[in-house]
């Protein structure tokens, strides 16, 4: 479960809603899926930045309702607002804009009266002559429409409030926008203590990334990424400045807030994207977690340098807990064939013919175990909330019966890491060291070796450099050294690397290289220093198409197997 900062610091607000819509729709369908089939475990990771940007909204809604304070997301805030823009207005065009960016297909085109308003919506958008002449009341229905739509499959089931606003289909009143809000307000607050309950309950173990989830590999060392592509194109700073004293920042923020929300200590990290290095190994295991995970191409890069004449004989065995080096941390690795045959395959599927498929693939894998000491491990690995919006009603049918299955298998048994570790029996293969990579193709080449990603690293290095400086000269006061470092971190995420380059939609690509170079510019402002002219120039501009709107990616350079 991971989303990047989508909050100014500076002003507090929200530049972009999918903290809280994957809130209301996926993280909290995902607990009542676990929660409806009671031996049915899980692994569920939490980027403590996602944690921290719930927790604000809460507070937010908590004192908008006292009314002391107004809500930061101007779609939260529009959704409860007494008075909504003029007709026609730029504020009410960009309102009407937002509530159109949902799967046309599993969001919009399910609902008629939802379909209905976007149609409306479009023939507008067509005559901007005739927009002075829409009703106030048509973008009130569109904001409730929008966030029924993002509304999870569970919530949308059961809780009455939301069935009578689908039934009542159009005219809301300012009496059902507020009471959809309560509904949301509720969600959010529930995430934390349902997830607490099922780890305490044993279904569920709850991991952690680092704090704002960086590449810790290129945190501490920017060459890493030549590891497994030897010819990739780096940026022009050779190291990030500091780096180590980073990461370290990262994963001991990330436990004080993992902490703080759920009250347990976390044994297992997901670092992020699955990047991994030796000196990574060596820093979580410092940290004290116990076990990370990774995509199986980092396994099979480590094998084939140890062992460099054995690519005849085979890959490694990806289903059993691996240690690297000296590093005394038990590292997974995902099943990239498995985990993308849901993320890319499944959605088209009938829901009993999908996991049939996929639970065939894992007794197959079983069935192959031999005499081996070591445990069958199958780890099927994805986002808490990418592959769901492309399935039928949020995954509502295939999760339903993926877990009643997996849970009553005679030969298949649900485990978390944790319990894994916890057995007497969890003999380990060895390899003498790991190759650094992450889960997506084995390398590092979705966050650095572009050109517009390496100018991102640039910019990201000579920020660090005056922050340095800056921090060691006394100018600044304890308060304002920390809200610098908070404003760092969020510079230091993966997202905005992630999405820089050509073959990423373009809306989307201005939208992430928007939000970063702001979080720049603010890093410049509390430190008192004047950002360069370069942070201030477009850094990328996209155009691709990639599959599902590219915020997914296949394990394997060739897609799913």
């Amino acid at each position: 479960m991971h989303q990047p900062g989508y909050q100014d610091l500076q002003t507090g607000a929200f530049l972009f809603p999918w903290v809280y819509l994957h809130t209301i729709k996926d993280y909290s369908d995902m607990a009542a899926h676990l929660e409806a089939h009671s031996d049915a475990k899980a692994v569920v990771n939490f980027a403590p930045v996602l944690l921290d940007q719930i927790e604000t909204y809460l507070t937010q809604i908590e004192r908008w309702r006292h009314g002391a304070g107004e809500i930061g997301d101007p779609l939260l805030a529009a959704l409860v607002a007494e008075t909504l823009p003029e007709a026609g207005s730029p504020s009410f065009l960009e309102l009407v804009e937002k509530c159109l960016r949902a799967n046309r297909e599993r969001i919009i085109g399910r609902f008629p009266a939802f379909s209905r308003l976007a149609e409306i919506a479009g023939f507008y958008r067509s005559k901007p002559e005739l927009q002075r002449y829409i009703s106030s009341s048509f973008l009130a229905d569109l904001l409730v429409w929008y966030h029924l739509g993002w509304m999870g499959e569970d919530l949308r089931r059961k809780n009455d409030c939301i069935r009578s606003l689908q039934e009542k289909g159009a005219g809301f009143t300012m009496e059902d926008r507020r009471a959809l809000m309560e509904v949301i307000f509720e969600t959010l607050a529930s995430i934390g203590p349902r997830y607490r309950r099922l780890a305490e309950k044993g279904q569920v173990e709850l991991a952690v990334s680092p704090y704002a989830h960086p590449m810790l590999p290129l945190l501490l060392d920017l060459g890493s990424a030549r590891e497994a592509l030897p010819e990739i194109s780096l940026p022009v700073h050779e190291h990030y400045p500091g780096g180590e004293v980073r990461a370290r920042w990262h994963l001991a923020r990330a436990k004080e807030v993992f902490q703080r929300f759920f009250g347990l200590e976390p044994s297992g990290c997901w670092a992020s994207e699955g990047g991994l290095s030796q000196p990574t190994l060596a820093l979580l295991h410092e940290q004290g977690f116990v076990w990370t995970a990774s995509g199986d191409s980092v396994l099979h890069n480590s094998y084939n340098k140890a062992k460099p004449g054995a690519r005849e004989a085979g890959k490694a065995n990806i289903h059993t807990p691996w240690r690297f080096g000296d590093a005394p941390i038990t590292v997974y690795f995902r099943d990239d064939g498995l985990s993308d045959l849901i993320g890319f395959n499944y959605a088209d599927w009938h829901a009993r013919d999908a996991v049939g498929d996929l639970v065939h693939h894992m007794e197959t894998i079983a069935s192959h175990k031999g005499g081996r000491p070591e445990p069958c491990v199958i780890s099927v690995i994805l986002d808490g909330e990418n592959a769901w919006e492309y399935f039928p009603e949020n995954g509502f049918y295939f999760l339903d019966e993926l877990y009643q299955v997996l849970a009553n298998h005679p030969r298949l048994q649900m485990t978390t890491y944790r319990e894994l570790a916890e057995r007497a029996a969890t003999a380990a293969s060895e390899l003498p060291g790991l190759v650094s990579g992450s889960w997506i193709y084995g390398t590092f080449s979705t966050w650095i070796g572009d050109s517009d990603k390496n100018r991102a690293w640039d910019l990201l290095c000579e920020a660090k450099f005056h922050f340095d400086r800056v921090m060691d000269n006394g100018s600044l006061t304890a308060e304002q050294k920390e809200k610098a470092a908070m404003q760092l971190a969020l510079c230091e995420g993966s997202d905005w690397f992630w999405w820089f380059g050509d073959y990423n939609p373009a809306q989307i690509v201005s939208d992430f290289e928007h939000l970063y170079r702001r979080h720049l510019v603010n890093l410049y402002e509390l430190i008192g220093y004047p950002a360069p002219p370069t942070v201030f120039q477009q850094l990328s501009q996209g155009g691709g198409e990639p599959a599902r709107g590219g915020a997914m990616r296949p394990g394997h350079t060739e897609g799913p197997a």
